[in-house]
């Protein structure tokens, strides 16, 4: 900001008067120079003896004084200024005058709010703030967003921001560039990004973020010096927002696949209108398979296995923790690689003699599921299987190839190529095990949850209620 400046001799004479007094007051510099005082024509006479006695008292004391004064423009019009006055000293140090600089009060407090707001987000703000120069760059940083972004304010400063961010560093760049070029957006702009420190287990983090282009303004042309870039975590926001939307559409196609499958005269059919309802958004493929069983006994006998059934205490994920906490890909599956041979054995609770395929989506191109004939033979699982696993312990298993699939891996479990991520669920009919529901995944789609196998199981039990009701089961 310019500051007009005023010099007055020892005697009160005006000696230096530059533009920027010509512009605030009116007076130009050949019309202030050589006056005595500033009575009369640049402040009223009433106000002129407390200016003279603060300017007089400004020569008399060290450094500077301040004051603030009512001046008086060329029209007539008063100015309220504010001012500082330092004495001026000869060779000798003896006071040879007094130097005066002085600015309309509005435009000083305009600064000095702007530079308070400057200090404030540097140091107390909520959000992050960093000046990102024209190289895309940071300049400054501020604590909160050094915390942010796992840094020390300092070790942020000239560094490429591909050296902060693994993900979204392309998008933020592009945001900047822009603001760069055509100035700051309309509205904030929400960018999901994963830190390079955190990179290993890509925690995805999602900042929403608004930037501001900044020029310089002692240019006479605007040049970008850099935009200034505001971000706040909004990831357990988003988060819940998104977990809402999933449980909404999930609860539309359950509701929308039991209107559809009411139209079905045939079970069978009805349950494969459930699972495709059910892979919309869910997962790539689905398998359903039923267990052999020996023939159904006497009507009113109890075998001894329905009997251990019928007591029995599981609770809703089975004995063993079927979702492997702590454990990834084929490490949960052989945690349980004993339960599984004696599910496909026969013996153990809720032994089967095997799983026979009965329902599953096109393995190719897209389109309905399709019912398999009841020929009998069953699918040639391996011990250890997750199917085999889920119909042991009643409860939904997890399985996952991992960051780096081996090759084969879907192919030894029998499940369609390009699968890396597997979730089977039981089908459970009347108090009875029928089956085992299996959703699958590709690459492109994320690992299973227990959201997901919450809504797997919902969706089994109505395919199971279907299968139960054709028949099928009893085949």
């Amino acid at each position: 900001m310019d500051a007009a400046l005023v010099a007055f001799a020892a005697d009160g004479t005006v000696t230096h008067w530059n533009h920027e007094a010509a512009r605030i007051l009116g007076w130009t510099a050949d019309e202030a120079v050589g006056r005595t005082g500033l009575a009369g024509w640049a402040v009223r006479k009433e106000d002129a003896d407390a200016i003279e006695a603060a300017l007089g008292a400004a020569m008399r004391s060290p450094g500077r004084q301040v004051h603030e004064f009512a001046l008086l423009t060329k029209d007539g019009h008063r100015v309220l200024v504010r001012t500082q006055a330092s004495a001026v000293r000869g060779p000798g140090g003896r006071v040879a005058g007094v130097y005066c600089a002085f600015s309309e009060v509005h435009t000083q407090m305009d600064l000095e709010r702007s530079i308070a707001l400057s200090e404030a987000l540097f140091e107390d703000a909520s959000w992050g703030v960093v000046l990102v120069d024209a190289d895309l760059r940071p300049a400054v940083v501020n604590a909160h967003a050094a915390r942010t972004l796992g840094v020390g304010r300092t070790a942020l400063l000239g560094r490429p921001l591909g050296d902060l961010l693994a993900q979204g560093v392309e998008e933020l760049e592009c945001a900047l560039q822009h603001v760069l070029a055509e100035g700051a957006p309309p509205a904030a702009a929400e960018l999901w990004v994963t830190l390079r420190s955190e990179e290993a287990e890509l925690p995805r983090r999602c900042w929403r973020s608004g930037f501001v282009r900044l020029s310089s303004p002692l240019a006479e042309e605007p040049v970008p010096l850099g935009v200034a870039w505001l971000f706040q975590d909004v990831t357990e926001t988003k988060r819940t927002e998104q977990d809402n939307s999933l449980l909404r559409f999930r609860a539309h196609q359950l509701h929308r696949a039991g209107r559809a499958a009411a139209e079905c005269p045939d079970p069978a059919e009805a349950a494969a209108v459930h699972l495709d309802f059910a892979l919309a958004g869910f997962a790539d493929h689905g398998l359903a398979d039923l267990a052999t069983r020996p023939a159904p006994a006497p009507y009113g006998a109890v075998a001894d296995d329905d009997a251990d059934d019928a007591y029995d205490t599981y609770d809703t994920y089975g004995a063993y923790d079927a979702f492997g906490t702590g454990a990834t890909g084929d490490a949960r599956e052989g945690a349980g690689a004993q339960a599984g041979t004696e599910a496909g054995t026969g013996s153990g609770r809720g032994a089967v003699c095997a799983l026979v395929r009965t329902l599953a989506s096109p393995a190719g191109a897209p389109g309905p599921s399709e019912a398999f004939a009841a020929t009998g033979i069953p699918v040639p699982y391996p011990p250890g299987h997750p199917a085999l696993q889920a119909f042991q312990r009643r409860g939904p298993v997890r399985t996952s190839a991992g960051a780096a699939p081996a090759e084969g891996w879907a192919a030894a479990r029998h499940w369609p190529d390009g699968t890396v991520h597997g979730l089977c669920v039981v089908l459970r009919s009347r108090g009875r095990t029928l089956g085992v529901l299996t959703f699958l995944r590709s690459p492109a789609r994320r690992p299973f949850d227990r959201a997901d196998a919450d809504y797997a199981e919902e969706v089994a039990a109505r395919i199971a209620a279907c299968l139960d009701l054709s028949g099928a089961a009893s085949r």
